[in-house]
């Protein structure tokens, strides 16, 4: 589904990727982990599209490496942003509306999202600045699935969630996978990512230091101990 290949990244001068491969399979949930700015998310950018990069990015057999960001998302890849990039003055129903690649939608419906997140059927008709985290969270998440994307990156979809919330948001990416959705999932809690993945990476000063199952992971305690644990 998609392969990326000695992966550079750039801002500016500042070399940030050095060389990063990873691949995600068909209906397949990778976790990519790692402290803060060790480049996780300019992963998830560079394969959208967002910054400077070299290398090879190849989704479904096409290179997605000179393309446009909305070139990739109309090829089927969705991006929820760890900033989750609301329509702060839209209400919840104009914010999915606007994630349609056409008039109407595809796999995923407007009651998709609601069964998936029942809270924002409640404030559908609220404007998406005066949401909660944890709503902003939800809407950003349903707005991504109404393009209808075959692989969804996800960038810290947890970080600062209540734990409530958390397992919501573990179980709408359970969903995911049911449907045959690839995800490609940028997490700190270690916890979630173990429970829900098949295959983890552990990323360091810009490039991969781990690759495997979550129970490798478990058992590597070397690596875990250098790279994860504070």
């Amino acid at each position: 589904m998609l392969e990326v290949s000695n992966l550079q990244a750039y801002y500016g001068k500042s070399h940030v990727l050095h060389g990063v491969d990873l691949r995600v399979g068909q209906g397949e949930i990778v976790s990519l982990l790692g402290r803060n700015g060790v480049g996780r998310s300019t992963t998830a950018k560079a394969i959208m599209g967002l910054v400077d990069c070299t290398g090879r990015i190849v989704f479904k057999d096409k290179d997605l490496t000179r393309l446009k960001t909305y070139e990739i998302a109309q090829l089927g890849v969705g991006y929820v942003p760890e900033s989750r990039d609301i329509f702060p003055t839209l209400t919840v129903e104009e914010n999915l509306r606007l994630g349609l690649k056409g008039k109407a939608p595809g796999r995923w419906t407007y009651e998709d999202m609601y069964a998936l997140f029942p809270r924002l059927r409640e404030r559908q008709q609220t404007q998406a600045g005066v949401l909660s985290g944890g709503e902003q969270q939800m809407l950003t998440l349903a707005r991504t699935m109404m393009g209808d994307p075959e692989l969804v990156i996800i960038d810290e979809p947890t970080e600062g969630l209540a734990p409530l919330i958390v397992e919501m948001v573990a179980n709408f990416l359970r969903a995911l996978k049911e449907r045959g959705i690839s995800i490609l999932l940028i997490e700190q809690k270690l916890t979630i990512a173990l429970q829900i993945s098949q295959r983890v990476y552990v990323m360091g000063h810009g490039h991969m230091v781990f690759e495997g199952t979550p129970e490798d992971l478990k058992r590597n305690k070397l690596i875990r101990q250098e790279w994860l644990e504070v």
